[in-house]
């Protein structure tokens, strides 16, 4: 019975670990974002500029752990850090529970959302299962050889690296966030007219005599001239549908708003997104350099999303030659919808059909007639390497398996 209760926890931490070191390893800038709120909250700005550092190696550390478990590796190794892990942050998500500085805790990145609460329930059933895991240590030894146990366990950590390192240099492999590949604008900027709508109850108060009682809206004294309107408050009873995409608003420097033009857009459109111009390099704008002729040869318009204004906003044109229509947004907005600085949306009929890291635009984007053709097609191409890559990894791991030395 006690070998069964450790298989449950080895297993049960190992696919919480992996599945939550995956999620936010392939969004690494994604985790620093959040890093940062936390930061900025906790009054621990000088951390700011290490917020990408630290978010990989808290990928990395948790997707490696996970793996460990996993395969049987450096049991000793594995189960110390998930203990470890699980000690900090659960009273830490407790402290998260109580001063609720960020609704979210990004524990899970964007796949699922999880309230602060919600995230310290959780932690305390693994850290339950990790301290169990960790008491019975002893109990839990390797079926590798010295040797192919190293081997295994570099592999591992080769692989934990993959998918922060992929996330830095392009976009995450899986997009959770609302503005994916297929989504409308429109529509996930839209509240539907039968869609539900938030329901609030109105508490008032009156006083009579010096006593101050309750009522609401449908037994208040309004007929009663001895009882004194005090005060009356508002709390939301049931909430209502809201859209995917709820910040979406772009403005001209002068103030002109065009954010109906991009939503209601016919045929093709290209958004270059700039969150900060800071992290503008050379070899991306030369990039949209080429873009923009391309463009300007296939007639299709292009509109530049980003944060900068004054100089820094001149400079795009004055400086940096990319002569688009320059709109300002949130940046915190813009983040949301590229992860690199810069990358790209192609739109056609306000749908997204395209979405690059400024690395990853095709050089002959423009080239087909069929903008939607070509998409898919790349998308398609993506997928079979990933297939490739991923049938390839898995042979290798059943390998490593099939030859545990006894």
């Amino acid at each position: 019975m006690k070998r069964f209760f450790l298989l449950i926890a080895k297993y049960l931490l190992a696919i919480v670990f992996i599945f939550s070191g995956f999620v936010k390893g392939i969004d690494p800038w994604g985790t620093a974002y959040k890093l940062h709120d936390y930061f900025t909250a906790f009054h621990l700005d000088f951390l700011s500029n290490l917020a990408l550092p630290i978010a990989v190696i808290l990928c990395v550390a948790e997707l490696y752990i996970g793996l460990l478990l996993l395969f049987g590796a450096k049991p000793k190794v594995a189960t110390w850090g998930v203990f470890l892990f699980m000690a900090v942050f659960t009273p830490l998500t407790l402290i998260l529970a109580i001063t609720n500085p960020i609704s979210d805790c990004g524990c899970f990145g964007d796949a699922i959302k999880l309230s602060n609460w919600g995230t310290f329930y959780k932690n305390i059933v693994f850290f339950t299962a990790a301290a169990y895991l960790f008491a019975n240590r002893k109990e839990l030894n390797s079926k590798y050889g010295f040797f192919k146990e190293n081997a295994v366990s570099l592999m591992l950590l080769a692989l934990a690296f993959v998918p922060p390192v992929h996330g830095i240099r392009h976009q995450p492999l899986i997009d959770f966030r609302p503005f994916h590949i297929g989504a409308n604008l429109l529509q996930y900027t839209t509240v539907p007219q039968d869609a539900p709508h938030d329901i609030y109850k109105t508490v008032l108060y009156y006083q009579k005599d010096g006593v101050v009682k309750e009522f609401d809206e449908t037994n208040y004294p309004w007929n009663d001239s001895t009882w004194a309107f005090v005060d009356s408050k508002s709390y939301l009873v049931k909430k209502g549908y809201t859209p995917p995409i709820t910040n979406f608003t772009l403005y001209t420097e002068d103030g002109q708003n065009y954010t109906d033009s991009i939503l209601h857009s016919k045929g093709n459109l290209v958004l270059v997104v700039v969150p900060n111009i800071k992290y503008l390099s050379e070899p991306a704008i030369a990039k949209f350099q080429d873009l923009q002729k391309q463009a300007r040869n296939k007639g299709v318009e292009i509109y530049g999303l980003t944060s900068a204004a004054g100089t820094d906003l001149a400079n795009l044109e004055n400086k940096h030659g990319l002569f688009f229509t320059w709109l300002q947004a949130d940046e915190v907005m813009l983040k949301t919808i590229v992860r690199s600085y810069p990358g790209m949306l192609y739109l056609y009929d306000g749908t997204i059909i395209g979405k690059w890291h400024w690395r990853d635009i095709p050089d002959n984007l423009f080239s087909s007639e069929n903008p939607l053709s070509f998409s898919l097609k790349s998308i398609q191409i993506k997928l079979e390497y990933a297939f490739a890559a991923l049938l390839s990894l898995s042979l290798i791991i059943i390998l490593l398996l099939f030859n545990r030395d006894n």
